[in-house]
């Protein structure tokens, strides 16, 4: 249900400054922008306070892969390249030195975000925004300076920041997610707050870096949102690793610091004690980020969203928008973290190019979809998902329409490992299929792999696959993604196909039109 009668946009006859301002620098705004500078010739203008690249490139998937790369790095040289045979390696990371060439990495993307916007022709501000009137913002600049600027259609794409639960000592004692990018050297012990997938993944770098982490979940276990049987074997491989997890705590109450030490207390909610910490890192989640400025700049006081009227969720603040990320106002639009919805990068970069096709393309029924959108969590072990969990798929289809597919097994990786099998990593992988064809509506898996094997089954997913797609694609072995293609009683399922030319039975595949000569 669109928020206004109509998601058409139709350019108006005033003079403004540029057809097109976006107001944040992160990926979904730069996406929207260029798509609308490069592809449809329009003036574009972006307005970036801080990085250009946004949480992604700065303080979050980008920094943290690296990390998650260093941490898998370490368990191998530690845990696991002795059992191939090779001399034990003392893993341990130069801490200052992986920052400064982390940094370094970043700083180059920034750069390369600039000089494409730039290349693009779009005029670039560097300072915040905020609304005077429904086409009319005002720009505090980073030199010190102030201007106006107007524009027909403008977009909110401010991201989203991390939130800091109250408690006595939690805002002076704690650091965020962004903290953790800007720690000098390595905590020997760590205490990481939240059940979430940035909680999971930075205790799992910590973890296998080899600081002491604990890890404090307010209810039974963590990324509890996730399917019951991956969340369920994530915890226990977590704590297979070492790492500490303290459970049913309902928070954290303060945070006490000792002046002599330097060291932490925490006291949770249930009264559970943690003590000498040297870093307590708060991820219970994010928040819209609507304060603009992060008070860098106390003259100016967040977006000025109540000057134009533009309708906010009452308790999370996040904008609200229909399904073209249109809001309540008529030429406002919003996309990304900032409307709390499918929080991920290349979901922002979807809508934003998506919302450039359908404003400045004459593409009136351009819009990003929201479903079956494939993700990543980089936990240790990783977790790769698409769809709806099988408690989502029951409340949907009913239990009677689910057929599902399990699978447990030992990656070959690990073959070489000396112990008994059943203390080997594992790896799971679960297939829920909808319907009497058989529709694949979720797949999750937990383990090594799963990041980079996850991409291509969210396209057959997207385009309807079945059950038995999946088995009519010969397995490539030995892989672990060999396993998806060979669960159950391979091909006894339902023949039917969600492919335009079905694949079944040894069909030809399908084939492409040639343009005429």
């Amino acid at each position: 249900m669109a928020l206004r009668g109509s998601h058409e946009k139709q350019q108006q006859s005033h003079n403004y400054d540029y057809d097109y301002l976006v107001i944040g620098g992160g990926s979904g705004g730069v996406s929207s922008a260029k798509r609308a500078a490069v592809n449809y010739g329009r003036k574009v203008c972006v307005v970036e306070g801080k990085h250009w690249g946004g949480t992604c490139v700065h303080k979050g998937c980008v920094p943290k892969k690296i990390m998650f790369q260093a941490a898998t790095m370490a368990e191998t040289l530690k845990h696991e390249a002795t059992h191939y045979t090779f001399a034990p390696a003392p893993g341990k990371i130069d801490w200052k030195l992986m920052k400064e060439k982390r940094d370094k990495y970043i700083q180059r993307l920034n750069g390369i975000y600039v000089s494409g916007l730039e290349k693009a022709g779009v005029k670039l501000l560097d300072g915040w925004a905020s609304f005077v009137d429904a086409h009319t913002v005002a720009v505090a600049l980073n030199d010190g300076s102030h201007t106006q600027v107007t524009a027909d259609q403008i977009l909110i794409a401010t991201g989203g920041m991390p939130m800091v639960p109250p408690g006595e000592g939690v805002q002076d004692h704690c650091i965020t997610s962004d903290g953790f990018f800007e720690l000098e050297e390595q905590p020997e012990k760590v205490v990481v707050v939240g059940a979430g997938y940035i909680a999971v993944e930075l205790a799992g770098v910590l973890n296998g870096l080899g600081s002491e982490t604990h890890l404090v979940v307010r209810k039974h276990k963590a990324m509890r949102e996730f399917d019951e049987d991956i969340s369920d074997f994530l915890d226990a491989e977590m704590q297979r690793q070492g790492m500490i997890i303290h459970r049913n705590t309902e928070g954290v109450d303060k945070v006490e610091l000792d002046e002599q030490t330097g060291k932490k207390k925490v006291t949770c909610k249930n009264g559970k004690v943690i003590e000498g910490a040297d870093v307590v890192l708060m991820a219970p989640g994010r928040l819209p980020n609507l304060d603009g400025n992060y008070g860098c700049i106390p003259c100016v006081k967040g977006l000025h969203l109540e000057a134009v009227g533009v309708k906010q969720h009452e308790e999370s603040e996040a904008i609200l928008v229909d399904e073209y990320q249109n809001t309540n106002v008529d030429n406002i639009l919003a996309l990304g973290d900032v409307c709390g919805k499918v929080e991920l990068t290349p979901m922002a970069i979807a809508a934003g190019r998506r919302l450039a096709d359908r404003l400045f393309g004459g593409i009136t029924e351009a819009k990003a979809s929201y479903d079956l959108v494939p993700t990543v969590v980089f936990s240790h072990p990783v977790i790769g998902t698409c769809g709806l969990t099988e408690k989502q798929a029951v409340e949907k289809y009913g239990r009677d329409n689910l057929n599902i597919y399990n699978s447990t097994f030992v990656n070959l990786y690990y073959s070489m490992f000396d112990m008994e099998p059943g203390d080997k990593p594992k790896t799971k992988c679960k297939i829920i299929c909808a319907g009497v064809e058989e529709q694949v509506v979720g797949l999750h898996m937990i383990g090594m792999g799963a990041d980079e094997i996850m991409q291509g089954f969210g396209v057959a997913m997207k385009m309807g696959a079945t059950k038995a797609d999946f088995d009519a694609s010969v397995a490539i072995h030995p892989t672990a993604s060999e396993e998806l293609v060979t669960m159950g009683t391979w091909g006894t399922s339902a023949q039917a196909s969600g492919a335009k030319v079905p694949p079944l039975m040894g069909a030809p595949a399908a084939k492409p039109t040639l343009k005429s000569t």
